[in-house]
């Protein structure tokens, strides 16, 4: 048994004396036919933060300032990357491998629900199977060249997270958390996470910070008074935005049409992602 493990190590297949030496010795070959600069994995410690909207609206800001971007939906028993840019097509293959579907903007995406018959089947697969698909999606699909891949990981800390983190070379993290009295735990999990796996965290993104009423314009802490700058200052890493909940967003996402939502509090983040 190796430090800090729990079980027989002598018969463990994941080889835990490799792993806490060199979490990168498990990285898949990326498809012969692909070129990425960036893979950057958007994370947190729970479901409900609004992880895949971060990851949409990051990637359409790249795309709009001419990078060639990328979505790997890898949240497989919720996936909701494609309906948010509209996208029901089914992906396709040739000899190169599996085509990510484009959205209107030239946004590749990849996702398990464009590989179903329907989008309302559900994924009823445990997890090494889960964890096979991930790895798939980077060595059998041809994403052409991109500047960045954004992964949107599933909640939590557990077996997809780690094969993201262990199998892609994932080059920062992007911590989402909400203003919430569990926004600590939640995020040190993610952080605590991300350092094992020598991930750089490029910072925290609160969602769903507060309600500006359109009527009057009063604020409302719907979550809760805020206290994600106090634990950005804390673990010392930096607090990228604070986007608050917008209806007119949400009709948008609902419609499809996330391309067209504007969130103004990712402005520098998205600055800096461009300049790199």
């Amino acid at each position: 048994m190796s430090e800090n493990c729990t079980h027989d190590c002598s018969s463990c297949t994941s080889n835990c004396a490799e792993r806490k030496a060199d979490p990168k010795s498990f990285l898949k070959p990326l498809n012969k036919y692909s070129k990425i600069q960036n893979v950057i994995g958007v994370i947190s410690g729970k479901g409900g933060v609004g992880k895949s909207f971060v990851t949409c609206t990051l990637a359409c800001g790249c795309a709009a300032a001419g990078l060639k971007v990328g979505i790997l939906d890898a949240d497989v028993t919720g996936p909701s990357v494609p309906r948010s840019f509209g996208i029901t097509a089914r992906a396709m293959q040739n000899e190169t491998g599996l085509l990510p579907a484009e959205s209107k903007t030239g946004i590749k995406i990849m996702s398990v629900n464009l590989l179903l018959e329907s989008e309302n089947t559900p994924v009823v697969w445990r997890g090494p199977v889960i964890s096979g698909v991930i790895k798939q999606f980077w060595t059998d699909v041809n994403w052409g060249e991109l500047d960045y891949l954004f992964v949107d990981m599933p909640p939590g800390t557990g077996d997809v997270a780690l094969t993201v983190f262990q199998s892609l070379p994932v080059t920062g993290a992007v911590i989402v958390d909400t203003p919430q009295s569990l926004v600590k735990m939640i995020v040190e999990k993610a952080l605590n996470m991300a350092n094992m796996m020598h991930i750089p965290v490029l910072g925290i993104i609160e969602n769903m910070s507060t309600f500006i009423c359109d009527q009057c314009g009063k604020r409302h802490d719907i979550f809760g008074e805020s206290h994600t700058g106090e634990i950005a200052e804390a673990f010392q890493i930096p607090l990228l935005a604070q986007i608050p909940l917008r209806a007119e967003v949400r009709r948008l996402v609902d419609e499809g049409k996330i391309e067209n939502v504007q969130v103004e509090e990712l402005r520098d983040f998205l600055a800096a992602l461009c300049e790199k």
